[in-house]
This record gives structure tokens, sequence and C-alpha cells, in this order.
């Protein structure tokens, strides 16, 4: 048989509408249109573009003068312009670029974050499926939740003699509270119907946590933990000013106790980039698993 009997024989078994085909032909158009495309990331980038240049214009205006105690965006450049260029230096265990200070901070980080996301949720859990360990721990749960984080430092470090496990607990315990609370709340927004489900199938406490329990609670859960993974960066900068090292936070104190102001206006946009990095990829991932139920 030809390939044209094929294709003749194919039209016939399964006629394609034109009104059909205008439209997938349409929409593949308008998905792989490089005008599109390119719209949408003009509409994405010029606006804070534009919003950081005029920043960058009224900060260099009101700093330029000479009795100003900030220096200005272009003494910035010249006087930080390595930590800018070269963020990836490495010319010994103190004297290293901010891309690796950021990056051993990013690993303490993800070794509290994730410790306080998997005890968080497991809490949560508990809080939202019982109601006698709402009315116990809840109240707890408020009071602790407001202690600043610097506040649990000096009792960390009396703890555990060490300031990277410290570290590690300021993050913990900074990062745990939002994710317990949203956690708890999904877990009783849970609809009564997939309740009966699990009963119908008689579904055991872990199968129902894993099947039902987690899905369902999945958008309120990935909202606890954008919050957490903010308040860990916050945290493990604040906490490296006091415990030292070599992570980001110690080398904004260090730079302010040697008078380099333009370093730490540098270690700070760093900051900044990094603290969004982490918040997109939380919530890209919660989109991903929620199919994009989770707040963006």
């Amino acid at each position: 048989m030809s390939i044209q009997t094929i294709e003749d024989t194919t039209v016939k078994a399964f006629p394609a509408k034109p009104a059909e085909v205008i439209a997938f032909t349409a929409k593949a158009r308008r998905r792989f249109d490089p005008i599109v495309i390119a719209g949408k990331l003009a509409s994405a980038l010029v606006p804070p573009a534009i919003v950081i240049a005029l920043m960058l214009v009224v900060w260099q205006i009101a700093c330029s003068s000479p009795t100003a105690s900030l220096p200005p965006p272009s003494q910035v450049w010249n006087e930080a312009y390595d930590l800018i260029a070269h963020p990836f230096f490495n010319n010994g265990p103190q004297d290293i670029g901010l891309a690796w200070r950021v990056l051993i901070s990013l690993q303490r980080v993800a070794i509290g974050f994730g410790l306080a996301a998997i005890v968080g949720v497991a809490l949560g859990a508990l809080v939202g499926q019982s109601i006698w360990a709402m009315r116990g721990l809840d109240p707890v749960f408020q009071i602790l939740r407001t202690v600043p984080p610097l506040a649990w430092l000096p009792l960390s470090l009396a703890a555990f003699r060490d300031s990277s496990p410290s570290a590690l607990f300021v993050i913990f315990i900074t990062s745990i509270w939002p994710i317990i609370i949203n956690t708890a709340v999904g877990v009783r927004n849970i609809p009564e119907d997939y309740r009966n489900v699990a009963r119908i199938l008689r579904l055991n406490q872990f199968e129902f946590f894993v099947k039902i329990m987690v899905p369902a609670a999945a958008p309120y859960i990935f909202t606890g933990l954008r919050i957490g993974i903010g308040l860990s960066w916050l945290a493990i900068v604040a906490a490296e000013m006091l415990t030292g090292g070599v992570g980001i936070g110690f080398f904004i104190w260090d730079a302010w106790n040697s008078s380099r102001l333009p370093d730490i206006i540098v270690a700070l946009a760093y900051i900044g980039v990094t603290g969004f990095c982490l918040d997109r990829l939380v919530a890209a991932v919660g989109a991903f698993v929620t199919r994009g139920t989770t707040a963006k």
C-alpha cells in the first residue's frame, strides 16, 4: 500500500473539521510566535529596568555631594568592580568571591529550611487534623513565632557551643512557623467529601496523609514554604553577621568594620537577587505540583 493510499484512508476514516484545524494552527502559531514571546519578555523586563534606572539616577544625584554619607553608584562601580566582575575568584579560605559566599550561605539555608519543611508539614498536618492538638499547640506556636530570629542565637550558641549548628537552628526555628500555620489551615479546609472517600476506601493514616491530605493542602503548604524560604534567607544573613564564617552575612559585617561601604552595597544586591530567585524557585515548584493553584 502506497503512502498516498494510507493518507487517503486516514483522511476518510478521521475527517478533520476545518474549524478545528484552523484553531489548532492558530494556537500553535501563537505558542511559538517569536514576536509574542518577545513582547511578553519586554513587558516583564522593561518596567523593572526603567524603575531600577530611575532609582540609580536619583541615587547618583542624591549622593554626589562631597558631604554625602553614602557612595553614589559610580563610586560603587569603581571601588567594588572586582566583586561585581569576578564573583567566583578564590584566593584563599577567607578571600573568595561573593558568589562562593552566597553558595555557602545557601548550603546552610538548604539544610535548615529542609528540616523546617519536613517538621513543619508534619506538625501542621497534626494540628490541622486533630482538634486537641490544635488547642494545645496553636497557642504555643503563636507565641514562639513572634520571637525575632536573632533572639534565638544566644540560646542556640549556649546549647550547641558551635556557630554552624547554631546558625542552622536559627534558620529552622525562624522558617518553621509559617509552614506549620499554612499547612494546618490547608488541612482544616480539606473538603469533607475527600474524607468520606478515604473512609470508603479504608485508607490508613499514612495513606490518607500521602494520597489525600498532602495533595489537597498543597496550595497552602507551598504558600507557607514561600514565606519560610524568605525568612530563612533573612535569618542566615543576620546569624552569619554574629557567628562569623565565610558566608555573605559575615562578609557584610567584615566590610562594615573595614569601612568598605561599596562592598556592602554590592553584597546587598547579591542578597536581594538571591532571595528573589529562591522565592521564584519555590513558586515555580509549587505551581508545577499544584497545577498553578498556588499564589504567584
